[in-house]
């Protein structure tokens, strides 16, 4: 009898209607490890993203054509669609693979996260994802109340995860939005937030599609309302001067805007949101491992 040169563990779940609610469900988990025996063809229901963190292998597309997989990757395997693939018979591979599904695939499609015309990703790092496929194994424990809620909200994380480590994202994709995100309160238009990158339309709302899942417009209106929130919030200034600082030179306009996108008008959400800062809002992001606390002299009699 031949000699197994790999090791594998997985389990399975079947998640509750309750739990099909949460819009993603967890269907299975496995870490797998050395000279796997290939998978498929074959056909499944269901969405698997299978992390390659480390040796090379095989895929065959639905058309025949094989491709070579070399770590790190991600292999999407989607609903209705014929795959095969293995792990290369003297090096294997590390793998690690998610099964799910739900009504949030859909979503997380639109917005680019999910690509089922791309069955194989090139990868920057699979740390991030093989983190997120770890909670879901230690979701796994026996006896654990609430597997399939953790293993749910880890898929979320896994696809977040897996779209941040995108190769293809990190070579044009951030830099554009990182430019898009300086520059969102400047009065420019699409044309000339793409002139000034040397780019025409298209090009920029193919970029910022491919990195940010939608269009460069809706991108820049995310920041804008979202820097408008804030200052509703957190500071006295008029509406009219809110619109002002995010980009917006008829109030009007942007009252409307705001009301229509957000569903309150901005006097409204400032009355339900409104929250006096002495010194006012941080600029700066702060550190999660030390979060603004109250010190120790403002609290002693």
């Amino acid at each position: 009898m031949a000699e197994h040169r790999y090791q594998s563990w997985m389990r399975y779940f079947t998640p509750g209607p309750v739990h099909h609610r949460l819009g993603l469900v967890c269907l299975g988990v496995g870490m797998q490890h050395g000279a796997l025996p290939p998978v498929g063809p074959r056909v499944l229901d269901h969405h698997v993203a299978v992390v390659v963190s480390a040796g090379r292998g095989w895929y065959t597309d639905p058309e025949g054509r094989r491709r070579a997989v070399v770590a790190p990757a991600l292999l999407w395997l989607v609903p209705g669609v014929r795959h095969h693939f293995g792990a290369d018979a003297e090096e294997g591979w590390d793998e690690s693979f998610v099964d799910f599904t739900g009504s949030a695939v859909t979503a997380y499609t639109e917005l680019g996260c999910i690509q089922p015309d791309r069955p194989l990703v090139p990868l920057t790092d699979a740390g991030p994802a093989r983190t997120a496929i770890a909670r879901v194994a230690r979701a796994a424990r026996p006896g654990n109340p609430l597997l399939e809620v953790e293993a749910a909200a880890a898929v979320h994380e896994l696809l977040v995860a897996l779209r941040r480590a995108r190769a293809d994202t990190t070579a044009d994709g951030a830099p554009v939005l990182e430019a898009l995100a300086r520059d969102a309160f400047l009065p420019l238009s699409v044309a000339d937030h793409a002139a000034r990158h040397g780019m025409t339309p298209a090009e920029l709302r193919a970029a910022v599609r491919r990195s940010a899942g939608c269009s460069p417009k809706d991108y820049l209106l995310g920041i804008r309302l979202g820097r408008a929130k804030e200052l509703l919030a957190g500071t006295d200034l008029p509406v009219s001067t809110v619109a002002r600082r995010v980009g917006y030179d008829d109030p009007a306009y942007f009252s409307r805007l705001f009301t229509r996108r957000v569903g309150t008008p901005p006097v409204h959400f400032r009355a339900t949101q409104s929250r006096k800062v002495p010194g006012g809002y941080a600029g700066r992001v702060p550190d999660p491992d030390h979060p603004p606390t109250i010190p120790c002299s403002r609290l002693s009699g």
